[in-house]
Protein backbone atom coordinates (compact mmCIF):
# COMPACT_ATOMS: atom_id res chain seq x y z
CA UNK A 1 0.00 0.00 0.00
CA UNK A 2 3.25 2.19 1.08
CA UNK A 3 4.19 1.23 -2.59
CA UNK A 4 1.26 2.64 -4.67
CA UNK A 5 0.74 5.53 -2.25
CA UNK A 6 4.57 6.40 -3.57
CA UNK A 7 3.83 5.71 -7.15
CA UNK A 8 1.26 7.80 -7.26
CA UNK A 9 3.04 10.92 -5.33
CA UNK A 10 5.62 10.03 -8.30
CA UNK A 11 2.94 10.37 -10.83
CA UNK A 12 1.54 13.32 -9.05
CA UNK A 13 5.25 15.09 -9.39
CA UNK A 14 5.99 14.09 -13.14
CA UNK A 15 2.39 15.34 -14.07
CA UNK A 16 3.12 19.20 -12.41
CA UNK A 17 6.88 19.29 -13.97
CA UNK A 18 5.22 18.38 -17.43
CA UNK A 19 2.76 21.56 -16.99
CA UNK A 20 5.40 23.16 -16.47
CA UNK A 21 7.53 22.22 -19.03
CA UNK A 22 4.59 23.65 -21.54
CA UNK A 23 4.56 26.26 -19.28
CA UNK A 24 8.03 27.95 -19.32
CA UNK A 25 7.89 26.66 -23.47
CA UNK A 26 4.89 29.13 -23.89
CA UNK A 27 6.07 32.43 -21.61
CA UNK A 28 8.48 34.94 -23.71
CA UNK A 29 10.48 35.42 -20.58
CA UNK A 30 13.37 33.61 -21.26
CA UNK A 31 15.36 36.71 -21.04
CA UNK A 32 15.12 40.01 -20.37
CA UNK A 33 16.37 43.17 -20.13
CA UNK A 34 19.22 43.51 -17.85
CA UNK A 35 19.03 47.28 -16.06
CA UNK A 36 22.38 48.12 -15.41
CA UNK A 37 23.12 51.87 -16.73
CA UNK A 38 23.03 54.71 -14.44
CA UNK A 39 19.58 56.09 -15.31
CA UNK A 40 17.38 53.03 -13.67
CA UNK A 41 14.05 54.68 -14.39
CA UNK A 42 13.33 53.06 -18.42
CA UNK A 43 10.93 53.49 -20.68
CA UNK A 44 9.78 50.02 -21.75
CA UNK A 45 11.42 46.91 -20.95
CA UNK A 46 12.17 43.88 -23.32
CA UNK A 47 11.32 39.97 -22.98
CA UNK A 48 12.27 37.54 -25.12
CA UNK A 49 11.37 33.61 -25.62
CA UNK A 50 11.09 30.47 -27.72
CA UNK A 51 7.84 31.69 -30.36
CA UNK A 52 7.78 35.88 -29.67
CA UNK A 53 9.60 38.39 -28.05
CA UNK A 54 7.58 41.73 -26.39
CA UNK A 55 7.93 44.67 -25.22
CA UNK A 56 6.48 46.10 -21.98
CA UNK A 57 5.81 49.72 -21.69
CA UNK A 58 6.02 51.60 -18.33
CA UNK A 59 2.45 52.23 -18.83
CA UNK A 60 1.55 48.79 -18.47
CA UNK A 61 0.84 48.12 -22.02
CA UNK A 62 2.87 45.42 -23.51
CA UNK A 63 3.33 44.45 -27.65
CA UNK A 64 4.09 41.14 -28.27
CA UNK A 65 5.64 39.86 -32.02
CA UNK A 66 6.20 35.96 -33.05
CA UNK A 67 9.37 35.41 -34.62
CA UNK A 68 8.80 35.89 -38.82
CA UNK A 69 11.45 33.54 -39.87
CA UNK A 70 12.40 29.88 -38.28
CA UNK A 71 15.53 29.39 -40.09
CA UNK A 72 16.68 33.21 -38.84
CA UNK A 73 16.55 32.02 -35.09
CA UNK A 74 19.56 31.48 -33.19
CA UNK A 75 20.57 27.86 -32.49
CA UNK A 76 19.42 27.74 -28.70
CA UNK A 77 16.22 29.14 -29.69
CA UNK A 78 15.64 26.42 -32.42
CA UNK A 79 17.07 23.72 -30.17
CA UNK A 80 14.91 25.04 -27.33
CA UNK A 81 11.41 24.74 -29.23
CA UNK A 82 12.66 21.55 -30.68
CA UNK A 83 13.61 19.90 -26.87
CA UNK A 84 10.80 21.52 -25.07
CA UNK A 85 7.80 20.16 -27.55
CA UNK A 86 9.23 16.99 -28.10
CA UNK A 87 9.37 16.91 -23.85
CA UNK A 88 5.43 18.03 -24.19
CA UNK A 89 4.72 15.09 -26.29
CA UNK A 90 6.98 12.27 -24.65
CA UNK A 91 5.10 13.64 -21.20
CA UNK A 92 2.02 12.50 -22.44
CA UNK A 93 3.52 9.35 -23.37
CA UNK A 94 4.74 8.76 -19.76
CA UNK A 95 1.32 9.86 -18.24
CA UNK A 96 -0.17 6.97 -20.32
CA UNK A 97 2.50 4.54 -19.90
CA UNK A 98 2.67 4.94 -16.23
CA UNK A 99 -0.99 4.92 -15.59
CA UNK A 100 -1.72 1.35 -17.86
CA UNK A 101 0.91 0.28 -15.49
CA UNK A 102 -0.19 1.71 -12.22
CA UNK A 103 -0.70 -0.48 -8.90
CA UNK A 104 -4.03 1.71 -8.53
CA UNK A 105 -5.52 0.87 -12.37
CA UNK A 106 -6.74 -2.58 -13.59
CA UNK A 107 -5.66 -2.25 -16.89
CA UNK A 108 -3.03 -5.32 -16.81
CA UNK A 109 -3.39 -7.92 -14.61
CA UNK A 110 -0.64 -7.43 -11.64
CA UNK A 111 2.94 -8.76 -12.28
CA UNK A 112 6.33 -8.40 -13.80
CA UNK A 113 5.32 -6.69 -16.71
CA UNK A 114 3.33 -4.49 -15.22
CA UNK A 115 6.05 -3.68 -13.08
CA UNK A 116 8.20 -2.94 -15.80
CA UNK A 117 5.45 -0.68 -17.73
CA UNK A 118 5.80 1.57 -14.64
CA UNK A 119 9.65 1.38 -14.86
CA UNK A 120 9.37 2.26 -18.77
CA UNK A 121 6.86 5.70 -17.77
CA UNK A 122 9.39 6.65 -14.72
CA UNK A 123 12.16 6.01 -17.05
CA UNK A 124 10.37 8.53 -19.64
CA UNK A 125 9.78 10.97 -16.98
CA UNK A 126 13.65 11.27 -16.48
CA UNK A 127 14.27 11.67 -20.16
CA UNK A 128 11.88 14.32 -19.89
CA UNK A 129 13.97 16.21 -17.46
CA UNK A 130 17.35 15.64 -18.50
CA UNK A 131 16.07 16.97 -22.26
CA UNK A 132 14.38 20.21 -20.75
CA UNK A 133 17.53 20.93 -19.13
CA UNK A 134 19.74 20.89 -22.29
CA UNK A 135 17.75 24.62 -23.54
CA UNK A 136 17.67 26.15 -20.10
CA UNK A 137 21.69 25.56 -18.79
CA UNK A 138 21.78 26.64 -22.82
CA UNK A 139 20.00 29.74 -21.87
CA UNK A 140 21.28 30.71 -19.07
CA UNK A 141 25.11 30.30 -20.32
CA UNK A 142 24.47 32.53 -22.82
CA UNK A 143 23.15 35.41 -20.58
CA UNK A 144 25.66 34.93 -17.97
CA UNK A 145 28.52 35.00 -20.63
CA UNK A 146 26.86 38.05 -22.56
CA UNK A 147 26.23 39.82 -19.07
CA UNK A 148 30.07 39.42 -18.04
CA UNK A 149 31.22 40.62 -21.87
CA UNK A 150 32.75 43.69 -21.99
CA UNK A 151 32.24 43.99 -25.72
CA UNK A 152 28.56 43.91 -25.72
CA UNK A 153 26.88 47.13 -24.76
CA UNK A 154 24.63 47.76 -21.76
CA UNK A 155 21.57 47.73 -24.12
CA UNK A 156 21.95 44.50 -25.85
CA UNK A 157 22.75 42.54 -22.01
CA UNK A 158 19.85 40.42 -20.76
CA UNK A 159 18.68 38.54 -17.12
CA UNK A 160 17.67 35.29 -16.55
CA UNK A 161 13.54 35.55 -17.37
CA UNK A 162 11.34 33.50 -14.79
CA UNK A 163 10.72 31.12 -17.62
CA UNK A 164 14.03 29.41 -17.01
CA UNK A 165 12.99 29.21 -13.28
CA UNK A 166 9.98 27.96 -14.22
CA UNK A 167 11.86 25.15 -16.39
CA UNK A 168 14.52 24.29 -13.66
CA UNK A 169 11.76 23.91 -10.76
CA UNK A 170 10.21 21.40 -13.52
CA UNK A 171 12.88 19.67 -14.22
CA UNK A 172 13.48 19.16 -10.32
CA UNK A 173 9.68 17.57 -10.33
CA UNK A 174 10.43 15.38 -13.66
CA UNK A 175 13.65 13.50 -12.67
CA UNK A 176 12.47 13.33 -8.64
CA UNK A 177 9.11 11.85 -9.98
CA UNK A 178 10.40 9.84 -12.36
CA UNK A 179 13.18 8.22 -9.89
CA UNK A 180 10.21 7.85 -7.44
CA UNK A 181 8.35 5.85 -9.63
CA UNK A 182 11.16 3.38 -11.00
CA UNK A 183 11.80 2.84 -7.24
CA UNK A 184 8.73 2.20 -6.25
CA UNK A 185 8.05 -0.39 -8.99
CA UNK A 186 11.32 -2.26 -8.17
CA UNK A 187 10.94 -2.65 -4.94
CA UNK A 188 7.42 -3.77 -5.38
CA UNK A 189 9.11 -6.35 -8.60
CA UNK A 190 11.86 -7.36 -5.35
CA UNK A 191 8.72 -8.29 -3.13
CA UNK A 192 6.76 -10.24 -5.91
CA UNK A 193 9.49 -11.89 -7.45
CA UNK A 194 9.85 -14.45 -4.63
CA UNK A 195 6.29 -16.98 -4.20
CA UNK A 196 4.94 -18.06 -1.35
CA UNK A 197 4.68 -21.95 -0.33
CA UNK A 198 1.62 -22.94 1.29
CA UNK A 199 1.32 -26.45 2.66
CA UNK A 200 -1.58 -27.90 3.91
CA UNK A 201 -1.73 -29.07 7.47
CA UNK A 202 -1.26 -32.74 7.83
CA UNK A 203 -4.19 -34.82 9.34
CA UNK A 204 -3.52 -37.29 12.25
CA UNK A 205 -3.70 -41.31 11.22
CA UNK A 206 -5.14 -43.61 12.90
CA UNK A 207 -1.76 -44.45 13.77
CA UNK A 208 -0.69 -41.25 15.62
CA UNK A 209 1.44 -40.09 12.74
Amino acid sequence: MTSAALEILGLGLGILGWVGVILACGLPMWQVSAFIDVNIVVAQTIWEGLWMNCVVQSTGQMQCKVYDSILALPPEVQAGRALTVIVALLGLVALMVTVVGAQCTNCIRPGKMKSRIVIAGGAIYILCGVLVLVPLCWFANIVISDFYDPTVPPSKKREMGAALYIGWAATALLLFGGCLICCCSCSQRDETSFPVKYSAPRRPTSNGE
